[in-house]
């Protein structure tokens, strides 16, 4: 079992006399650069131009200065910026700034892990990573408590790495609710293959899959929508509440029955044997070293499958029925 800290196991002082810089205001970076200043802890933002993120962080009363000046300033340094640009950022205005006995901290373990980063030796690099979209980690902070995050340490130079990274969590609220231990390597390809055959690709594919069996079916489109998108938000909420069988305990037997011994035939063998493909893709850094590429090249693939979403039929009639909720 994994270990857990709270508040207790994390000391704020830890980053008494510290200045943290936040590189990026994006979700996150407003989210975590805000908990972590009504915390008590001395935050300046980095930004390289001054746009609608700066007038943002501008209108929260953030000090903000240029993104090599925040990291010059500071001893911290959190970078919060997405992952396809996070080298170019490093490479060009934090590796340079860097001073001995520093912190990095990141959100993710994407470009530490697969070594798209490599920071000196003689500095610490943790990772905090809440498990909460950013407007989450806010709301939840200033309800008075917070969401659950991972820390890592993957370079402990002051062998104080740990102590810097649970005072952190605590910053964000999160040592409320609990901390988990991890390392760069397991939140990386863990959070990978999550996003990719469950979450967001395995989902959405299996929603759009199931659409388009009942519409060629002879199915109205706008039933069908209802059928396997609109309601699935209430399943997850009782998957979330209470687990797969909490799920269970809460719909009709008829439902409990026909998902119990069908949803086996749906995701067999077959698509658990698709699984541990994607997995390898990730753990191997193939799926890594192909986003990077994508990214290199303008987003070529991405830009194509965007379009083909936006125009495809499930979406054409969600935009409709949606209407009806608002």
């Amino acid at each position: 079992m994994a270990r857990m800290y709270y508040n207790k196991d994390a000391n704020l002082n830890v980053l008494k006399g510290k200045k943290v810089a936040v590189i990026g205001y994006g979700i996150q970076g407003r989210a975590q650069s805000l908990n972590l200043k009504d915390s008590g802890v001395d935050v300046v933002v980095g930004l390289k131009f001054r746009d609608d993120y700066w007038k943002q962080a501008k209108a929260d009363k953030m000090d903000i200065l240029g993104i090599p000046e925040a990291v010059k300033a500071a001893d911290i340094v959190m970078m919060l910026i997405p992952d396809e640009v996070q080298k170019m950022v490093y490479d060009a205005e934090v590796a340079p700034n860097l001073r001995k006995g520093m912190t990095l901290d990141f959100a993710h373990g994407f470009n530490i892990h697969f070594k798209l980063i490599v920071p000196p030796s003689d500095v610490d690099v943790i990772m905090v990573a809440p498990k909460g979209p950013g407007a989450l980690v806010r709301e939840t902070f200033l309800a008075g408590n917070g969401v659950p995050a991972l820390i890592a340490v993957h370079q402990d130079h002051t062998g104080k790495a740990k102590k810097t990274a649970l005072a952190m969590a605590k910053g964000l609220g999160a040592t409320t609710k609990g901390v988990i231990e991890t390392t760069f390597k397991e939140e990386t390809e863990t959070d990978l293959f999550g996003e990719q055959a469950d979450l967001c690709g395995g989902a959405s594919e299996l929603v759009k899959k199931s659409f388009e069996v009942l519409v060629e079916a002879g199915y109205q489109p706008e039933i069908a929508y209802f059928e396997v998108l609109h309601e699935l938000k209430l399943i997850i909420d009782l998957v979330q509440k209470g687990g797969i069988e909490g799920m269970w305990d809460n719909v009709s037997n008829t439902a409990e029955y026909g998902g119990r011994t069908r949803g086996p035939k749906i995701i067999d063998a077959r698509v658990k044997e698709n699984m541990r493909i994607i997995l390898k893709d990730v753990q191997s850094g193939a799926f890594a070293k192909e986003w990077v590429e994508e990214c290199n090249s303008g987003l070529p693939t991405l830009t194509k499958l965007r379009k083909e979403g936006e125009k495809s039929q499930i979406e054409v009639v969600g935009r409709s029925i949606r209407k009806m909720f608002k």
